[in-house]
This record gives C-alpha cells, structure tokens and sequence, in this order.
C-alpha cells in the first residue's frame, strides 16, 4: 500500500509539472521575428523604418546591450521601447491604425504568446 501510495503522489507530481517555459532567447526572438514579419512601420526618433530595419536594429540593441536585461520583458522596457541614445520612445504603426508605443506593441505580443503556449 505505502509503495502504491509514493507512486501515486511522484506520477501526480510529474502531470502537476507546468510545460517548460521558453527561454528568454526563444522569446525574444520571436518578438523580432513578429516585428519583421508585421508589414509595421517602426518610428524611432522621428524616422520611419520598415520592419527589417526593426528588427536588424533591435538585434543590433540586444547583441550589444545584453547587461541591461535578464528578462523578456525588461528587454522590451529597457531596449525595445525607446532609444538609449536620445531616450525619446520608440513607436509602431500598423497599416492605418495610430502609431502605438514600442514597448506597448511588444508587450503584447509577449502576451498573447505566453497566453497560447497555456494549456
């Protein structure tokens, strides 16, 4: 009974386990990816950029500025919301929609993956 008992209690444990997170990396470079992908205009500093450009900058920000993020989300706030440089923040605009704050775009598309990979 006692060894039925421990089996019990370790299999529920392992169906218990949440589904492994994706990595910080895996995450970020989907929200690279999504941005490229867009079709998006990307407003940095009053110029406009199309979604490659996006993208080739963020990365250029990440592959530099590694020490300043040890989250998904604090690369969105710290790197991918606004320049380093002039700390005017960064904006995105989407077909005819109003353009929309960086970080507030990203956030969401952050969001809306993690909500997906729930079970």
């Amino acid at each position: 009974m006692r060894y039925f008992l421990t089996s019990l209690l370790v299999a529920l444990l392992v169906i218990a386990q949440p589904a492994r997170a994706e990595s910080m990396d895996d995450e970020i470079d989907f929200l690279l990816e999504t941005v490229a992908n867009s079709g998006c205009t990307f407003i940095r500093n009053g110029r406009e950029h199309d979604a490659d450009d996006a993208r080739d900058h963020l990365q250029t920000k990440r592959r530099r500025g590694k020490r300043y993020f040890d989250t998904t989300e604090e690369f969105i706030e710290r790197l991918a919301s606004k320049s380093s440089m002039s700390g005017k923040p960064y904006s995105i605009r989407c077909g005819d929609a109003d353009a929309v704050p960086a970080g507030d775009w990203f956030m969401a598309r952050h969001n809306e993956r993690r909500n997906e990979a729930r079970p």
